[in-house]
């Protein structure tokens, strides 16, 4: 599932390609909405939110989340037309919204009461470390990985972060949230990480964006620990994939 910081940049695609300009065109594909028809406005914005986008219309704001598979695409599309969940177009600039797993049309005036419920947006306006500790230590019996996939907790943190995370503060993903000793550091890390991938298209948590060097555990079962040689463990039978190594995380 794209993280917070592939949705910042894919609205920062999207406003370049529609902001301040008229729609020519307007094709929802979702029954629900198959009826609304916005050509011949203007997109005042396209804004992110966590994991959320909203391309503000006129009194409309087209609301998605990209899901598991979901994307937007700038001009040509080469998936099939049945996975096209919308079409927007302008005099000279097209973007389709593809296999999304959330599509709504909402008021502009209350859009943002569909994600009233996440926590602090770690690249958003309303990014409070302090709320986010606050939230984290909420349930101290939690898992820690599952705490921070919990986007009421803070809305942007994905599975790879959550992987690299745990790696980095030395905590293994099930480990109690409680064994935390400073949670304020973690919410100011995941900030941090998010933040420094937001305009990357090869994300990279270890600072290094060569292949195969650009992170700490996640995806790299068997192979060593960068910083012990240990091999590195996975556990494929949840509903996220985990990675650590078993000698850096206690």
């Amino acid at each position: 599932m794209p993280e917070g910081d592939t949705v910042f940049r894919t609205a920062a695609k999207l406003r370049e390609a529609l902001a301040g300009k008229q729609l020519t065109r307007c094709d929802v594909r979702v029954p629900r909405y198959a009826a609304v028809d916005l050509s011949g406005q203007i997109v005042d914005e396209v804004v992110s939110r966590g994991k959320h986008l909203f391309i503000r219309v006129g009194s409309a704001s087209i609301h998605s989340h990209l899901k598991m598979d979901g994307a937007w695409i700038i001009g040509r599309v080469r998936a099939p037309a049945y996975k096209i969940r919308i079409v927007l177009e302008t005099a000279d600039s097209r973007a389709c919204g593809v296999d999304l797993g959330v599509l709504e049309v909402l008021e502009r005036a209350d859009d943002m009461e569909a994600v009233a419920h996440l926590g602090p947006d770690l690249l958003g306006e309303d990014w409070s470390a302090e709320t986010a500790a606050a939230n984290l230590m909420a349930d101290p019996e939690r898992a820690f990985a599952e705490a921070l996939l919990d986007q009421r907790v803070m809305a942007g943190v994905g599975n790879v972060f959550a992987n690299e995370l745990g790696f980095v503060f030395g905590l293994r993903p099930g480990t109690a949230v409680g064994a935390v000793s400073d949670p304020l550091r973690v919410a100011n890390r995941a900030q941090q990480m998010l933040w420094a991938n937001r305009l990357r298209v090869n994300r990279t948590t270890t600072g290094n964006t060569r292949p195969g060097q650009d992170m700490w555990v996640y995806g790299r079962a068997g192979l060593g620990c960068r910083r012990c040689g240990t091999p590195i463990e996975t556990d494929k039978s949840g509903e996220r994939v985990t990675y650590w190594c078993p000698t850096c995380q206690r």
